[in-house]
């Protein structure tokens, strides 16, 4: 065999393979499982690239940033997120959204680890990409000095930390209350029987939720709110060079980890018992009309001579070729929470 038919072999060889693995491949990202993980996964690192960009911006950038420009970034951020994801896992994008879902019943708790990683490595990734995207301006700013604290402290830019006017135990009651109020509107929000969003404006209605808390309630602790938001950065700074200091500061470092768990729980408990149980229910409401209906028509005919539409003949209608009567279907059929 000659060096030339060895070339024209080769290809056909490749593609036969290739093609078995190609198919694995596939049908492995058709999981449902997979197909989650990378949902979750894709929109996390959205949401954290544009608002760890636009606190970059805040802290390094000079007269480029602003606080308002952060909340911004970070509330069209996770609108971006959901329509990256949304139809695929819902788009949590936060570890404390997706313990309630599964504390509640709404979602399986084996899920619970496969959304949780993918949230986690979208937002390491993240913080790597605003590293490598900012690195000259950070290092111009601090002197090539990377601190957690002080006039030209940087970590803030990847992770909240406490500030001088709060305490620990403050702090905690602070994020408590602001993920119970995320969790509370966002329940509201995807609430098909309540006065939910227009189907397509989700993303627009829960970005700007995010943006009202923080210019409302976010100077206290930078409103964290999500594990998934500031533990990864966090682990990030601290193989990146910022040292175990990011997580030594005022002790602050598991804060926006527990509180948010706790905080959304109970958030998402009070929905449901104030709001979601006192909403009346479609379905049972219709069956309930339509049993009504069906049972005020047997009286009528029971009790009233048939007529035809003709005046020349009269035709007795017996209960045998009397037509069925069918129940009316349902208007609606209910959407589970958070799906969009």
């Amino acid at each position: 065999m000659t060096h030339a038919d060895k070339e024209k072999r080769s290809p056909h060889k490749s593609k036969m393979i290739l093609s078995p693995v190609l198919t694995r491949v596939q049908a492995i990202l058709q999981k449902e499982m997979v197909r989650e993980f990378l949902a979750e996964l894709m929109s996390t690192y959205i949401m954290m690239v544009f608002g760890l960009g636009s606190v970059a911006h805040m802290v390094v950038g000079d007269k480029f940033g602003s606080f308002l420009g952060v909340n911004l970034g970070f509330g069209f951020g996770v609108s971006m997120g959901v329509h990256v994801a949304g139809k695929t896992s819902g788009a949590h994008m936060n570890a404390a959204v997706t313990f309630t879902n599964c504390a509640i019943g709404l979602m399986s708790w084996k899920k619970f680890p496969v959304y949780v990683l993918g949230q986690f490595l979208g937002s390491f990734l993240a913080a790597a990409t605003i590293y490598g995207l900012f690195y000259g301006a950070i290092m111009e700013y601090s002197d090539g000095q990377l601190t957690v604290d002080g006039p030209i402290a940087t970590a803030n830019i990847f992770a909240t930390y406490l500030p001088a006017h709060m305490t620990l135990w403050r702090g905690f009651l602070d994020e408590v209350f602001v993920t119970g109020i995320l969790q509370l509107c966002l329940f509201a929000i995807t609430d098909k029987k309540n006065n939910a969003a227009l189907q397509g404006t989700e993303p627009v209605v829960i970005g700007i939720l995010i943006a009202i808390i923080g210019v409302s309630l976010g100077m206290n602790t930078g409103y964290a709110m999500n594990p998934s938001r500031d533990l990864p950065p966090r682990f990030f700074t601290f193989i990146a060079g910022w040292g175990t200091q990011v997580f030594r500061a005022n002790n602050w470092w598991w804060v926006p980890v527990v509180a948010p768990l706790l905080g959304a729980y109970l958030g998402g408990i009070i929905y449901l018992v104030f709001i979601g149980s006192t909403i009346p229910r479609e379905p049972l409401a219709l069956e309930q009309s339509t049993e009504s209906e069906d049972h005020r028509k047997s009286v009528i005919l029971r009790t009233t001579p048939h007529q035809t539409s003709s005046s020349l003949t009269h035709v007795s209608v017996s209960p045998k070729n009397r037509p069925p009567v069918r129940p009316a279907r349902p208007i609606s059929d209910p959407i589970r929470t958070q799906q969009f």
